[in-house]
């Protein structure tokens, strides 16, 4: 919330039936009961906070944790919230109105309804439209922020991918995947050790309880300091090289509801349990040889230029003429051109959507109509197809996509704790 719009406390005063004798009674509407730096978190902003989680645990079946409890995480997250929109707005970070209205569109879209269904429901709910609006532009805002601070300055060398690849087991390699949840208790930045200790033990208390049966989701929601607390601890289906390390190495000695033992690491403390595993085949693609011309259009070439030589040109080979040498001599692809327009063996996804849609249309032999891409105009001859093992290459791919998203979660949590740990923050929950 910008700060030209908080609420500071606001009390009503009104004369009740002991006006009557003279004496006024204060109701209280609305109270602060955080300071975040310079803005503040209102009682209402609370609790509407809360009654949305509230509802969303009760639909996934999660039993609900005391109330002060799960009260106190949701305020933390609010104030995380609110200093990570408070960092956006100094750096100028903004969303304007049409990509949250496109936004909100694919979201009515993804639940299967037409924009004013989607708001009716919403009202039907109890949320207000423009509320839910505002949080989608305020989601929208902390990811790019979290993109420029910390995912867009996280790098990974080929030799880590080299090094990840090289310590795998073959299950790994494979593609094993796990379901996890996860509880941290978490430490300050550089703790004491007695803070170290006090973690060390609650940690040490949670997981004696839930080896005692009592449920793993409840006690995430109200204990965990984790990014996934309010949703139970579930990190849902996680490949093994997408684990952070000191996760991984358990993997091999864990079954299914086992419960690990407090790991350590700069963070905190961590638990996780493992909710089950499951693995893959190796990755085959259909790959399609392919060939084409391209013309281009510029002052002197339009688009019905640009069609109609290539109909033409479509007509030659039709009636027999080479592909290769036509292409040799009018396609103005300088990649392909000197080879006669041949692209090669391409997998799924290779070339821009325009020119994927004319290649799936195809059966291998057939030339297209001319067709235009952002490139230019394009006809294209499909060659042949096959199916080919591309594991190697989609392994080596996923482990490089792997330790960036491992990197990013843990630069992540380490920002989040800085930016907690160096603003001014005063919760006044209990006063």
């Amino acid at each position: 919330m910008k700060s030209s719009a908080l609420i500071v406390t606001t009390l009503l005063l009104f004369l009740s039936s002991a006006t009557a004798i003279g004496v006024p009674r204060i109701v209280e509407l609305d109270r602060v009961v955080a300071v975040v730096d310079d803005n503040v978190i209102t009682l209402q902003e609370l609790e509407n906070r809360l009654d949305n989680i509230k509802q969303r645990l009760t639909a996934d079946n999660t039993r609900l944790p005391p109330d002060d409890l799960l009260r106190r995480q949701v305020l933390e997250r609010l104030i995380v919230e609110r200093l990570q929109l408070d960092r956006a707005e100094r750096i100028g970070i903004r969303v304007d109105d049409e990509t949250v209205n496109r936004a909100i569109e694919q979201v009515a879209r993804d639940n299967g309804l037409s924009l004013t269904q989607f708001r009716e429901v919403l009202e039907r709910d109890g949320i207000p439209f423009a509320t839910f609006r505002e949080q989608i532009r305020d989601e929208m805002v902390i990811s790019r922020l979290r993109a420029r601070e910390v995912a867009n300055r996280v790098t990974v060398s080929p030799r880590e991918v080299d090094f990840l690849l090289e310590r795998q087991t073959s299950q790994q390699l494979e593609g094993a995947e796990y379901h996890l949840s996860h509880i941290l208790v978490a430490t300050p930045e550089a703790p004491t050790p007695e803070q170290v200790q006090a973690a060390r033990n609650e940690a040490e208390g949670l997981v004696g309880r839930l080896r005692a049966g009592e449920d793993f989701r409840e006690l995430a929601v109200a204990h965990s300091d984790g990014q996934q607390a309010l949703e139970g601890g579930d990190l849902g289906w996680r490949r093994g090289d997408q684990l952070p390390t000191l996760f991984a190495d358990l993997m091999a000695d864990m079954q299914e509801g086992d419960v690990s033992d407090p790991i350590r690491s700069s963070s905190g403390f961590h638990i996780i349990r493992l909710e089950g595993r499951r693995g893959e085949q190796r990755h085959l693609v259909q790959q399609t040889h392919a060939r084409h011309i391209l013309i281009r259009t510029d002052e002197l070439t339009s688009d019905d230029d640009a069609r109609s030589r290539l109909a033409r040109l479509r007509d030659r080979v039709i009636s027999g003429e080479d592909f290769a040498k036509l292409a040799r001599t009018h396609s103005q692809d300088p990649g392909s051109t000197p080879k006669g327009g041949d692209l090669g063996w391409a997998n799924p996804g290779q070339f821009v959507p325009a020119f994927e849609k004319a290649l799936g249309e195809l059966a291998p032999g057939q030339i297209s109509e001319p067709f235009k891409s952002d490139f230019g105009w394009h006809i294209v001859q499909v060659l042949e197809r096959r199916d080919y093992d591309d594991t190697d290459t989609f392994l080596r791919t996923r482990a490089h996509n792997a330790l960036r998203e491992r990197k990013v979660e843990e630069e992540l949590q380490n920002w989040l704790r800085r930016l907690r740990d160096e603003a001014y923050v005063k919760v006044m929950l209990d006063s």
